[in-house]
C-alpha cells in the first residue's frame, strides 16, 4: 500500500513536523531560478526592468534563459536589491568564496 506524504506528515508529532517544514523552505529557499527570486522579492519584471535600465521584454528574455555572463546575473540581483558571491564547495574543506567575478569591476 502506498502511504503520500500528506499521510506521512499527518503521522508525524507536532515538534517534528514543523522541524520538517522548516528545513523544507531551507531547502527550497536554496535554489531559486531568478524569476523565483523576483517573485520571492515580490517585484514586478517592470520595476526590475527600471533598475536595470532596460525594457520588460528583456527581464521576460533575461529569466528564461540558462546561460548568463556572471555581471549579467549580479546586475539583475543588485537590482533586486540584493548582492551576489560565487562560492566554490568541495567535499574535503569549507567552502570558498571567490573573489573578482560577482563583484563591481574596478577600472576601464
Amino acid at each position: 500500500m502506498t502511504v503520500s506524504l500528506d499521510e506521512m506528515m499527518a503521522e508525524l508529532r507536532p515538534e517534528r513536523r514543523r522541524r520538517v517544514e522548516e528545513r523544507t523552505t531551507e531547502l527550497i529557499a536554496e535554489e531559486m531560478t531568478l524569476r523565483e527570486l523576483r517573485k520571492a522579492r515580490e517585484l514586478a519584471q517592470a520595476s526590475v526592468a527600471r533598475e536595470l535600465g532596460i525594457g520588460q521584454d528583456a527581464v521576460s528574455r533575461l529569466e528564461q534563459r540558462s546561460d548568463l555572463l556572471l555581471s549579467t546575473l549580479r546586475k539583475s540581483v543588485e537590482a533586486m536589491g540584493g548582492s551576489l558571491s560565487l562560492v566554490a564547495r568541495f567535499p574535503d574543506r569549507p567552502p570558498i568564496e571567490l573573489s573578482g567575478f560577482a563583484g563591481r569591476e574596478t577600472g576601464g
